[in-house]
């Protein structure tokens, strides 16, 4: 599988899950009721389908890299989604996070 096919999964993987979790959000903080939630759920549930198909067989491994998208794409989606505007600590911990996802993820590994 390709370094490119990899992070797509990744991508997609933060938009469920993200996603999940602002719907689900939505549904309870901002009272847009149980579809919303139910969309969420539906939505989490795929995130970890998504997961599932990235190349590496370790699941901590694939797991904790996500764990730095998560972080990066978190603060995307509030900037997109929800107006917010990061100060240049989120966006200095988004890139060690997403360097460490680098490291976990896709450094060479000698058998």
């Amino acid at each position: 599988m390709s370094l490119a096919r990899s992070l797509a999964l990744f991508a997609l993987a933060a938009l469920a899950e993200i996603g999940g979790a602002w719907l689900v959000w939505q549904g309870v903080r901002e009272h847009r009721g149980w579809l919303w939630i139910g969309a969420g759920v539906i939505a989490l549930g795929l995130y970890g389908f998504v997961a599932t198909l990235q190349p590496e067989a370790e699941f901590g491994r694939v797991l904790a890299a996500y764990g730095g998208i998560f972080v990066a794409g978190s603060l995307a989606w509030g900037v997109l989604v929800d107006g917010f505007r990061p100060d240049r600590f989120d966006v200095a911990g988004a890139l060690v996070c997403l360097a460490g996802v680098g490291v976990v993820m896709y450094a060479p590994r000698g058998a």
